[in-house]
């Protein structure tokens, strides 16, 4: 059996959270599960001895450097940091406002952002942790409808690559997760799904179609979100973390074809590239 860790999970009231704490709960582990409601996360995950469940509004420094001490006044330290909470402002982005693409880029970058700094210095005077962050697909190849999400997602994946240089000294490792398409609560209009604001009249039919094909999709989604989070503990508890983990058939089939057409761009662009080097 796996050696027995605190797992301090954001975002663990519904959705992925639920069944990533769950998961670790039954490999044997501690979890802290946090949301912005402390008794839905007990209830959406159910009692149990192992479980600790603290409020956090991921987007407050203050109340994430509360729940790291709590988390850690109870368990005595924290070994896994899962930041899973977010959301998703649908929208070409003109029809996205200012206010809302804000909004995206503080609960989806920041808000893991605060969560982190609050752990890390647990995980340095333990001289080990391991930081798993949930990106999307969407962090790796640009969509449609999607210009916020993917930029703060794309956001998360540059941050989180060159965040395992500063950790792997102290013995933190780092991976981000692009999950495919899953059956999650991602496109629960009104709570994790929020449609643009603004209306432009050169977008409306194509936003009115696009709003019902995601509709429709909610809930068909090929990817088993409990299969994810024990993926996610078994990873975890092989000590070895990839740098990225791509879940998913849809997804690896995404980024596959995406590299080819990067590769085709390279070498289209090569002569030219090369060319632009400093000649002495």
């Amino acid at each position: 059996m796996a050696e027995k860790k605190v797992w301090f999970i954001t975002g663990a009231g519904r959705g992925m959270g639920v069944d990533i704490a769950q998961a670790a709960l039954a490999a044997g582990h501690s979890v802290v599960a946090t949301g912005r409601n402390a008794d839905r996360v007990e209830k959406a995950i159910g009692a149990h001895d192992e479980l600790l469940a603290v409020a956090l509004d991921i987007t407050s420094t203050e109340a994430a450097q509360a729940a790291a001490a709590t988390a850690v006044e109870r368990f005595g330290r924290i070994d896994v940091l899962v930041n899973n909470a977010g959301n998703f402002y649908a929208g070409y982005f003109e029809n996205v406002s200012p206010e809302q693409f804000r909004a995206q880029m503080e609960t989806n970058f920041f808000g893991p952002l605060n969560v982190t700094r609050a752990v890390l210095p647990v995980m340095r005077r333990q001289r080990r942790g391991q930081v798993i962050t949930i990106t999307s697909t969407a962090g790796l190849i640009g969509q449609e409808f999607c210009a916020a999400y993917a930029a703060s997602k794309f956001a998360l994946e540059g941050w989180m690559e060159s965040l395992r240089f500063d950790l792997e000294p102290y013995g933190i490792s780092t991976m981000a997760v692009e999950p495919g398409f899953f059956r999650t609560e991602l496109l629960v209009e009104g709570s994790s799904t929020i449609w643009p604001e603004l209306e432009i009249e050169d977008y409306a039919e194509r936003t009115a179609q696009t709003i019902e094909a995601w509709k429709s999709m909610n809930g068909q989604q090929g990817g088993d979100p409990k299969k994810l989070a024990r993926a996610l503990v078994t990873l975890s508890d092989s000590e070895t973390l990839p740098l990225r983990f791509v879940a998913g058939a849809d997804a690896i089939s995404g980024v596959e074809q995406n590299l080819a057409v990067i590769s085709g761009q390279i070498d289209a662009n090569r002569g030219l590239s090369e060319s632009l080097s400093y000649d002495s």
